[in-house]
This record gives C-alpha cells, structure tokens and sequence, in this order.
C-alpha cells in the first residue's frame, strides 16, 4: 500500500518539459544562501552514510542484543529476593506494636537477605568463571601471535548480540487468518498440521475468533518454536482463554514446557499464560490452557457444613482446578505436607482443611504452631492449642504414644487392620504449622509419628516455607503421602514432587506469592496423593473462607461439643515404651544423671498445659471456681458481648457482686479461671482499636457448666 502524502505536499505529476532557451539567452537567478556552512551539511552527509553503514552491519542490533541479555543477567542476579524482602519491610511496617508479629517477619527478612547474598555469590561466581575462560582464551590469542582466533571470537560474539537483538515476531497487520469464517464452523472437531495452508504465519491469539482458527494458531506457533505438535483437538472457548489437547509426533508433551516462554511471546499472552497439562493416559497428549484471564474467578464457594455432619472419612471441596473441577478429599489416615514460600498461603491452606475436619463427627483437631497463630480463626472448634515448644512436644509426644497404643488395642476392638473411626473411637488429625520453627525434639517426634500413626487415625498435616531437609529436619518430604506445594523456588517443586517433576509439568515455582497488597497466587497449589484421585500436574486455587464465617462455624461447632479420646486407647498407653530418647540418662548407681527432655502426660495434664477446657461432661461441683465461670458468664450477657478482656470483666464482676471480687487482684482472678477449668485468657481478636488482646470468651465458659 502507497504511504499517503500530508496535505502540506501536491501530489507530483509527470510533465513534458519546456523546451530550453540557449544557454547565452539564460537567465541567471541568484537564489538566497541558506545560510548553514558547508561543514554541516558535510557532518550530516558522514552521519547519514555511517548510521547507514551501522544498520548495514547489524551494529544498532548488536547493541540491543547485548542490552537485553544484560537485563537477563540482572534478573537472574537479582532472582526474586528484593521483592521479597521488600513485602517482609512492609510486613514488618505494618505489624508496628505486635513484637510477635515484628520477630516473625524479622527472621523471615534475615532468611531472605542470607538467601539472596548466598544466591548472589554463586551467580557471581559463575560469571567469573564464564568470563575468566573468554578472557584466558583471547589472551591466548594475543601471546602466540594466532590474532585469527581473537577475531573469530570477536566475530562470533558479535553475531550472537546480533541475533538476540533481532525482533523474529512475524508482524501481523494485514495477514489473513487461516481456517473458515465464524458463519461457516459449526463444531472444533481436530486439526492437523497437514491442514495448515501453504506459506500461513504465526499471529496472537486474540485474532482468533472460531476454534479452527484457534486450534490453526497453536500449530503454527509450535511449528515456529519447532515443536513436534501435529494435531490439536477439543478446542473450546473458556471464560479466561482457550484449552485444548494437543498431541506429539514424537519424544513427549514435556517439550511444550521448555518452550512456554515463546509460546506466550506468539500468543501475545501474560508470563505464565500458557499451562500445559501432560495426560498420563495418553503420553502422547497434553492439556493445552491458553490463559489471559482467572482461571478460577468463577469458582464457586465453599458450602456451609453443619457441625457434626460429616465422617472422617467423607471427602469434602476445599477448592477447584484451573479446569473448572472441584477438590475434594479425604484425609482419614493422610499424612500430608503443605509447602509454600512467605505469602504462599499456607496457613489459608491449613485453615480450609481443617474446617473440613471440624465439622467431623468422629475426629479431634489438633493446632500446633510454634510461631504464628495457626488456626486461630477456628480455635473455638479446636480441642487443643499448643504454641510453646513444651506444648507441642508434649502434645506430639502423646499422641505418638497413643498411636503405638491403638496398634495393639486394634485386635480387641475387632477393627481388622485399621482403626474404624467412630464418635466413640474418633480419629485424630493435628494441623502443624510452621514446622521448621519447631525444637529439634518436636521435629523428631513428628518424624515418629507420620511412621506409626496411619493406621491409627492419628495423622499430621505440616506446613513449611521450604521442601529441603534443612527445613524439615530430614530427608521426608517424598515419603509423606499428600503433598501439596505452592509458591515457591524450583527446588523446592524438585524436593517434594521428585527431580524430574518440572520437566512433568509441575510448576509451582512459576506462581507469585502475596504482597502486603496483592494477594497474586497466594493458596494456589500443585498436588499429588489425593485419595481416588490420579497424579497429575494440574494447578488448584484453594477456596478462602473470610476469618468472621470461620469463627462462627467455629463457634456452632463449639457448641455441638467436642470430642476426647476414648479410654481404651487411653488405658492402652500405659503398656507402651516411650522412644528413647524421651527417656531420662541415669548413671551407674541408678540416679538420674540427665531428666527427660519431655514427660509423657495424662489427658487432662495435657489439657491443663495447653490451656485447654476441662474434658466434654465434666461438670464443676459448687464453689468458688464454679461461682466464678457463672457469674463471668452472666456479666458478658447482660453486656450483650461474647467476649471480654481479663481485666475489664473483673471490673465488671466487682460491680455485680462486690463482696467475692471487691479485694481480687487480676493474677488471683486468673488463677480462679485456671482451677475452674477456662485456662489462661486467651486471644479475642479485634476489640475496638485492638488488634488481638486476651480475655475470655462467654462460650467456652458456658461450655464448662
């Protein structure tokens, strides 16, 4: 097409021309000078001729390809740390007056410092190294006088900056878009390459408006990326792309992971947009998800579940697939890990599974975190509560107990190989988070438990920022049954799902943890160990149940009453050994040399250490302690609260009835609450202007009468 004059400049048109007069006859006009010196006119000749010269030779390429590769090596310099360390600052910023809150991002800031000058350091070497070999090698040049090879290399090097820097997108104005008109398509059916017409280009993905077009898309974009897909079936339109299954001529789907970047280039697509899924029932074929949308801004919510209206044994929806498909499962006897980097989701995670268990008719919830807050928002509904590092190892050492115990109590019951979870025997499921945080002791115990407690309905769920040994404390990551992995880095993605899982299609490391602002791919996950459900490298959005519906069902649940162990698995303890490493050290006369670093407690010592309300149907006898719990009770409700700090309900108590509360202090009244049961005050969530402060809540005192 003719590039159209501006209306500034006639058109020309070709005349014939006058004939000239004699040169003698001539007339000679004198045209004004232009008043710019010959020097410049020179100087911008030179310039034109050199600039031209310079495209000629692919200079301006050159030095394009060089810059981008710069900003490569910056990014991978940099990796992702100063973002992270930047949301830690943030976090740190924003948790102003919680020193909780501020040591927790502290550490995690110093992890990501330690992390990034570690990073920093093995990438500078490796650039010393590359460039030290390049130097050596044109030096070697230079001392023996073989200049050819330093201008081979000179020449190469400049040929590769020239092909980095060259633009191979194929434009796409004006080109016509194979396959048949949206009028005339009527199904997607399968496309081949042989349909391909002769000579068709490349073009976005946008430009396509049928599926044949579509499918036509993703077969030229492969042929271009020299991808082996020769055929492209069930294209369908998806209210956040297109998905498709395409199949390889040869070697496997695999190939397609390697070149997503480029793919995504062709497509016009975000980073990230191209999700391929290989089949392990077809090995040739892959799920294709073309993605420039939310795959999940659809998905619906997660039901309401009433207290006690599900077994353990019952798979419930914790969230959907980038397909569409819900998640469900079971997790009666699963041992399951959960992986994720800062902002990665895990405690949304653990939270979504354990308002699944809660609601359990048959089954104990156990939270076990050393350095958050766990499962605070369903704390009502949780039987037990442990944070300091005695609690949790107290707790763990328990239950590793009873679970040896239930090994050998399972023939007497009649329950066959398994243990048979019912309200009268319940299962237990304890959630830990932030496991590496944990004692060296609590971290061996856990690694006790997840050998012996399957069989015994008594298992654990474990969150971690990281898949490594040196996070868990040993090599376990693979054995454990259900893992599930989020925003991460690539070796984490390689410790739990196996060294050639990226190569499978298992991409966590590809999503974006939260910032302060921006939840991204917070409580996206990868999975494998799903009962009923085959391995598959397939992306799940975890559903978010916002924290007020949470202690609400926490609460109902609450007071539908929770479940204790039964006693035969309590009587069966006493006949088992502890590890021998719980054991005290004695010296040759017999005395102890060295205590036991854990002692093995009852069931209502255990309850009394982690703060824990008395067993269900314990009634307290009359006195004081009762007096206390009623009359606290009866202050909340003519106040119209369900909660109330420690010390504006002891205000509250000395008007109601001066003579018993006038002269108490709040350590004696404390003190009375902890014999009557309630344990000591704990956190209340917002009050006012405060954040998290401690007190009581009406319904876990009601809950001792």
């Amino acid at each position: 097409m003719a590039t159209p004059l501006s209306e500034e400049r006639p058109p020309l048109a070709l005349v014939k021309n006058p004939p000239q007069p004699p040169v003698e006859d001539a007339v000679i006009v004198h045209r004004p000078d232009t008043g710019r010196p010959a020097w410049i006119e020179s100087a911008r000749t030179l310039a034109e001729r050199t600039a031209r010269a310079a495209n000629s030779a692919r200079l301006p390429h050159t030095m394009r390809g060089y810059r981008k590769l710069g900003r490569r090596w910056l990014d991978k310099h940099r990796d992702h740390y100063p973002q992270l360390i930047a949301s830690a600052d943030a976090a740190i910023r924003d948790a102003a007056g919680d020193p909780m809150q501020e040591a927790k991002f502290k550490d995690i800031r110093d992890h990501y410092r330690l992390e990034y000058r570690r990073h920093r350091l093995i990438h500078s070497a490796k650039t010393a190294g590359w460039t030290s070999a390049a130097g050596v090698g044109g030096a070697f040049g230079v001392v023996t006088g073989s200049l050819w090879i330093d201008l081979l290399a000179a020449v190469a090097a400049y040929g590769y900056g020239a092909y980095h820097g060259t633009d191979r997108t194929p434009a796409d104005a004006g080109q016509p878009i194979p396959g048949l008109p949206a009028a005339e398509t009527t199904a997607s059916g399968a496309v081949t390459v042989d349909q391909l017409p002769e000579g068709a280009e490349p073009f976005p993905l946008a430009r396509a408006e049928t599926p044949e077009q579509a499918a036509m898309c993703v077969l030229l974009a492969a042929r271009a990326e020299n991808l082996p897909i020769i055929e492209v079936s069930d294209m369908a339109r998806q209210p956040w792309g297109w998905q498709c299954t395409v199949r390889v001529s040869e070697g496997t789907p695999e190939a397609i992971i390697d070149k997503a970047g480029g793919l995504e280039t062709r497509f016009d697509l975000p980073t990230n947009g191209v999700r391929p899924q290989p089949l392990k029932a077809r090995r040739a074929c892959a799920v294709l998800r073309l993605v420039d949308g939310d795959p999940f801004a659809t998905a619906p919510g997660l039901p309401y579940r009433a207290p006690k209206s599900l077994s353990i044994t019952d798979a419930f929806r914790v969230g959907t697939s980038v397909g569409g498909d819900p998640l469900e499962l079971s997790l009666a006897g699963v041992m399951g890990l959960i992986v994720a980097a800062s902002g990665g989701g895990k405690t949304g995670i653990l939270q979504a599974l354990a308002e699944g268990v809660t609601a359990c008719r048959d089954n104990i919830t156990i939270d076990l975190d050393p350095f958050g807050d766990g499962l605070e928002d369903l704390g009502d509904a949780v039987r037990i509560t442990a944070r300091s590092n005695e609690q949790i190892e107290a707790v763990l050492l328990f239950f590793l107990v009873m679970a040896k115990g239930r090994a050998r109590l399972r023939a007497k019951l009649g329950m066959g190989k398994k243990w048979r979870p019912t309200p009268e025997h319940p299962a237990v499921t304890i959630f830990f988070d932030e496991l590496p945080k944990a004692s060296t002791l609590a971290k061996r115990l856990y690694n006790d438990l997840l050998l012996v407690g399957r069989k015994e309905l008594i298992t654990v769920l474990a969150a971690s920022q990281g898949g490594q040994a040196a996070y868990l404390g040993a090599n376990i990551a693979q054995m454990v049954a259900l893992k599930a992995v989020g925003p991460c880095k690539v070796e984490d993605a390689r410790s739990v799902f196996g060294d050639g899982s990226v190569r499978e299609g298992y991409l966590p490391h590809k999503l974006s943890p939260a910032t302060q602002t921006d939840p991204k791919d917070a409580g996206h996950i990868f999975i494998q160990g799903v009962p009923g459900k085959a391995d598959e490298p397939i992306e799940y959005a975890i559903h978010e149940t916002q924290p007020d519906i949470l202690r609400k069902v926490a609460q109902e649940r609450l007071e539908a009453g929770l479940l204790d162990p039964d006693q035969d698995s309590l009587d069966a303890m006493s006949g088992v050994d502890l590890p021998e490493y719980c054991e005290p050290e004695y010296d040759k006369e017999g005395d102890i040399k060295k205590p036991a670093p854990v002692r093995l407690l009852t069931w209502e010592q255990l309850l009394r250490l982690c703060d824990a309300q008395p067993a269900a149907g314990r009634e307290l006898t009359d006195g004081p302690e009762r007096a206390a719990v009623e009359d606290a009770v009866t202050v909340m409700e003519k106040a119209g609260v369900d909660r109330m700090k420690t010390e504006p309900l002891l205000a509250a108590l000395r008007e109601f009835t001066p003579e018993t509360y006038g002269e108490m202090g709040v350590d004696e009244f404390k003190a009375l609450m902890k014999t009557a049961g309630a344990g000591s005050p704990i956190t209340l969530g917002p009050i006012g202007d405060e954040k998290n402060p401690r007190g009581f809540k009406r319904d876990r005192l009601r809950h001792l009468l």
